[in-house]
């Protein structure tokens, strides 16, 4: 049994298990960048719904589902209602799931949820979450003489997402790839390829040298676009009715579809 074949059927026993429906299950993390490493996991990352009548009770109920854990698995979905509600914060980890490149399952209710939530996108949460992230990265990873190339990807990524939405003011793609497409200087973009070979050759936890150019570039664009991003008008999308619609839509649409 091939890779996705196995994980398609972890999440039907998902399903079956948990008594919920898969709306959309997807790759995050380095395999949906495209910059694995020999030894990478599998980053699943899915939404699913309840039967309505799981939303109608006094008790609150657990809105994340974290079904496996291990060097080959990484698996945990969010509810329909927490993901909605993540959406109006423009969340930008969700907008990342809602346009991976790498799909195990989709459903016509997923495609109707992101036709309208798309719209809640903020470039200054965005922005925000991007630098951030780049951030903790340099200083939690970045600082001995010696560093895991894996983490000047998950420095420069978000920056080079940042770059993108400063260029284009849309949802940034998320194949490390497709960002590099905008403009860097042939020294930086030859180090940064010079750094993807030997990561692709390397384990994740294998140790290399600083990168000085690529180091340097860090450390300026985070300061540029925290500047930025606490510069910027507050964008995002007040109103939930959109959202509203959506959740009583679906819950509506699939309760005849959960078995008693």
């Amino acid at each position: 049994m091939n890779i996705r074949q196995e994980i398609i059927n972890k999440l039907l026993e998902i399903e079956q298990k948990e008594q919920v429906k898969v709306l959309y299950a997807v790759e995050s993390g380095s395999r949906a960048w495209g910059v694995e490493s020999p030894d990478s996991d599998y980053d699943v990352r899915f939404v699913y719904v309840r039967p309505m009548k799981d939303y109608l009770r006094l008790q609150e109920q657990k809105d994340i589902i974290e079904w496996q854990l291990d060097e080959v698995f990484d698996m945990n979905g969010w509810d329909l209602k927490k993901t909605l509600i993540q959406f109006h914060k423009g969340n930008a980890t969700l907008f990342e799931w809602a346009n991976s490149p790498i799909v195990y399952k989709t459903t016509n209710e997923w495609s109707f949820i992101y036709k309208y939530a798309k719209s809640y996108f903020s470039e200054k949460i965005a922005l925000y979450h991007y630098y951030g992230t780049a951030n903790s990265t340099l200083k939690q990873y970045l600082q001995d003489d010696k560093v895991w190339y894996k983490k000047y990807i998950y420095a420069l990524r978000p920056l080079l997402a940042c770059r993108f939405i400063e260029d284009t003011h849309t949802i940034p793609p998320v194949r490390f790839e497709d960002l590099l497409s905008c403009v860097l200087s042939k020294e930086l973009l030859n180090e940064i390829e010079t750094m993807l070979v030997i990561k692709a050759a390397s384990d994740e936890k294998d140790l290399h040298p600083k990168m000085p150019i690529i180091q340097q570039y860090i450390e300026e664009q985070i300061v540029r676009y925290e500047q930025l991003a606490k510069s910027m008008e507050d964008d995002r999308v007040a109103d939930w009715k959109a959202l509203d619609n959506i959740f009583l839509e679906i819950l509506t649409s699939l309760e005849n579809s959960f078995t008693c």
